[in-house]
């Protein structure tokens, strides 16, 4: 019973951090760029 109940959380937090990854990426964030947009170099935007 506590291996379900630890995956099902493990799988709660994952979903979690694919959904904010997803939200991230329609508002224009990028992982690769980290937001430091002197040194990007121009491929972000």
């Amino acid at each position: 019973m506590g291996t379900v109940v630890v995956g099902a959380l493990l799988a709660g937090v994952v979903a979690l951090i694919v959904r904010s990854m997803i939200r991230d990426k329609k508002s224009g964030k990028s992982l690769q760029c980290g937001c430091n947009c002197k040194d990007c170099g121009g491929h972000c935007h």
